[in-house]
């Protein structure tokens, strides 16, 4: 999964695609414990995908967290007043 897709879908998507491949990655890794798995390139896939969505669930985050900063505070950066010698 590309980040393009990831960054198009909307927050619901997301959550739902997270816990889906979490289920899969669950079951990859019983399956390769007990010595079933074949497609072992898999589970290196989705633990990326899980990344790239955390990835861009935090980054919204994070622009939110701003906006609303933003609004509330016309500037966060603290003016110094006094001179230095």
């Amino acid at each position: 999964m590309k980040p393009a897709e990831i960054r198009a879908m909307d927050d619901d998507k997301l959550e739902e695609r997270h816990n889906d491949l979490l289920a899969e990655w669950r079951t990859l890794r019983f399956q390769e414990a007990v010595g079933q798995l074949t497609a072992t390139a898999r589970i290196r896939q989705i633990r990326k995908d899980i990344a790239r969505i955390k990835t861009i669930q935090t980054e919204r985050e994070i622009e939110l967290e701003l906006a609303s900063a933003g609004s509330s505070a016309p500037n966060s950066r603290p003016q110094r007043n006094e001179e230095r010698p």
